[in-house]
């Protein structure tokens, strides 16, 4: 590795829509250790937004270009649309580069593991951009699951949703298989993610997947059953269709429940040109922390609230620079990443074939 102490690592941004602009940039930008080199984009109104956003760093057209000052780099972080993720890591990891790569890492949970293989024998690492394992709902979860305030947890129920009645189009909308569109494996590699951290690997997968909306192309409402091996039963739901959200996070166990609503507030904030730092990132309104109890409904006054940990992303790319400086634990695997898309692979036949799937 290039960078010494005291020697930010320099690193290589492949991509400059929503990903690339609004969440690794920022991300990079504000980490202790790493610094923003190069960003690629062929696009030039995109070009003059990073000359803005981030002056002094350089810009490109193309990964060609990035790859020709490898020896210059120290990380390659690729935030290029899902088709292209498995070709620019190859080309990356070929380059003798670190890469970051964002969810979902392949198409594959065969292609992801190959790109595992391939890193490890280079002695490079591969990580994959799971943000939101630092959500502050999901955080907090974690810590009421490890004190036992819920006892043993019988069922977890997550829920990304969105009210988007229109298509919006773009890439991740399409109906190409190549492109790797659609809520399954958009939202649904966050919510699989986070259950599988929580609780462990999945015996059997069951999925309801449709098109709702009129000229869409590709899933916008799904459902996904997980059948844990420890006996948890996990229901997730994704959907661009939802007039009225539930809650982000129901949990019940044998002693008591945890039910959440609303979302971290981290993209939002990253949206709005907001960058981590002191003063509160991540930190949320007491009006939306969720509640703990047992034997009534949250709506009406069941349990104590819960404050509510504040979500830190900045975590992860702090984590990479750890792990690159010294050796420290990759945050999250390319073969974490590639388990889970074995449950998305098993959900996208079981919404297909009407069927269960075992793993």
């Amino acid at each position: 590795m290039t960078g010494t102490t005291g020697t930010p690592l320099r690193v290589g941004l492949i991509g400059y829509g929503l990903a690339g602009s609004v969440f690794h940039a920022p991300l990079i930008a504000t980490t202790g250790g790493l610094v923003l080199d190069t960003v690629v984009t062929s696009n030039p109104e995109r070009q003059e937004q990073v000359r803005a956003e981030h002056p002094g760093v350089r810009t490109v057209a193309g990964p060609d270009e990035l790859f020709a000052r490898a020896g210059e780099l120290d990380l390659v972080v690729v935030a290029s649309p899902n088709r292209t993720h498995v070709p620019l890591a190859t080309a990356a990891l070929k380059a003798g580069l670190p890469v970051v790569v964002d969810k979902p890492v392949a198409g594959t949970a065969a292609e992801a593991r190959d790109l595992a293989a391939l890193a490890e024998e280079r002695g490079l690492l591969l990580s994959v951009f799971q943000n939101r394992r630092w959500d502050n709902d999901f955080l907090t979860l974690r810590r009421l699951i490890a004190d036992g305030e819920l006892g043993e947890v019988w069922r977890f129920e997550s829920r990304f949703e969105r009210w988007r009645p229109k298509p919006k189009g773009g890439w991740r909308e399409s109906g190409d298989p190549a492109e790797m569109g659609g809520l399954l494996y958009d939202l649904g590699s966050h919510v699989v993610d986070q259950a599988l951290v929580l609780f462990g690997p999945v015996t059997q997968v069951y999925a309801e997947s449709v098109i709702r909306r009129a000229g869409a192309e590709t899933d916008d409402d799904t459902f996904i059953a997980l059948t844990h091996a420890n006996g948890v039963r996990s229901h997730l739901y994704v959907s661009a269709t939802a007039a009225q959200l539930g809650p982000r996070f129901r949990v019940l166990g044998s002693q008591a429940g945890y039910v959440k609503y609303g979302l971290d507030p981290q993209e939002d904030a990253l949206r709005a040109g907001t960058r981590p730092g002191p003063g509160g990132w991540g930190r949320e309104e007491e009006s939306l922390w969720g509640r703990v109890g047992a034997g009534e409904s949250p709506v009406t006054g069941c349990g104590r609230a819960v404050p509510t940990l504040p979500g830190d992303y900045p975590a992860y790319y702090a984590a990479v620079a750890a792990a690159l400086r010294e050796g420290a634990p990759n945050p999250v695997t390319a073969r974490e990443a590639a388990a889970a898309l074995d449950v998305l692979e098993a959900a996208r036949r079981s919404a297909r074939d009407g069927v269960a799937v075992r793993l």
